[in-house]
């Protein structure tokens, strides 16, 4: 019941940060000067006059903010200005659960190689193998993922036929574009993790655990990673969401029909409703992301007071 609680307080703290990059986003998108019908080809006054009313452009911004304000309270996320005849609300709907396939998977990849890769290097705190890891791991770090996923289709697509090159038709295709976008906050969580882990083993609770006879392995999952996981999930946070929302660079590369190329091309478009779209699912996966943070937190530890 407290946790009910307590996640019921966390989103209803939610829905000011939302109404609040709401506001400022509708803000400084029509602050920059242009619009979004500046770039197409030269039409008659009356024909962009007649737009712009359509759109109500043609409104003060307080206006324009009230009538989108009150849309969005409905539901509503408007009509797509470059999409003609496609609601934003569709478009999400169509790009959201590819994009969130491929975050989640990169997830995967992320906790999957970095936190075994970080736990092995402090236990073997200056070995080859721990060498070899943070070498690794510095390669993911600085390596971009338009150059990882280069290099991965050319290897495991066209040199060693493992893995298809592109597009997104099953299970195999995921795997190359998750790679390639998780690759590198792996090797940031492997440093991570590795640096939390040292801080633990060098605690005394860990000494007298040893002291009393329990196995390296009880100790490693019992006490260590147990209580090396809160920089880790504070960080997780914030980056799932943001591995969810998806790459431009990775989804065109693997031609993949995400969120990321919409989002691209709503900003060179100046497509207000899209921009805003996309920037409020943005928003809603960082409050929903910082309140499982939260709520972890308190499975970790009991003693740690969720507020």
């Amino acid at each position: 019941m407290f946790m009910l609680r307590f996640f019921l307080r966390r989103v209803l703290l939610g829905i000011p940060v939302l109404i609040t990059v709401a506001t400022l986003t509708f803000l400084i998108m029509h602050l920059v000067p242009g619009g979004p019908f500046d770039s197409d080809k030269i039409l008659p006054p009356e024909i962009i006059a007649n737009i712009e009313a359509k759109y109500h452009l043609d409104e003060p911004i307080e206006i324009q903010y009230l009538l989108y304000m009150k849309q969005l309270l409905q539901g509503d996320l408007g009509p797509s200005y470059k999409y003609i005849g496609r609601d934003v609300s569709d478009i999400l709907r169509d790009t959201f659960p590819v994009s969130f396939t491929l975050g989640m998977c990169a997830v995967l990849i992320v906790l999957g190689l970095g936190v075994p890769a970080g736990v092995i290097s402090a236990y073997w705190k200056n070995s080859l193998l721990d060498r070899s890891i943070l070498l690794f791991a510095a390669m993911g770090i600085s390596v971009p993922s338009f150059v990882l996923g280069a290099v991965s289709v050319w290897i495991f697509s066209h040199q060693w036929h493992l893995l298809p090159p592109a597009l997104w038709e099953g299970p195999r295709y995921m795997i190359l574009p998750a790679f390639a976008l998780g690759a590198g906050f792996a090797g940031y969580i492997a440093r991570l993790t590795r640096t939390t882990v040292l801080d633990v083993l060098g605690s005394d609770y860990i000494r007298t655990a040893r002291a009393k006879g329990l196995s390296e392995f009880s100790i490693l999952l019992r006490h260590v990673l147990k209580n090396s996981m809160y920089p880790i999930v504070s960080v997780m946070g914030p980056l799932t969401a943001g591995l969810i929302t998806g790459s431009f660079v990775i989804e065109f590369i693997f031609s993949i029909p995400g969120m990321g190329r919409f989002f691209i091309t709503a900003v060179t478009n100046r497509d207000y409703p899209l921009i805003m779209g996309v920037t409020l699912v943005y928003a809603v996966l960082i409050v929903i992301a910082n309140i499982v943070v939260d709520m972890i937190y308190g499975w970790l530890d009991p003693r740690v007071s969720v507020k």
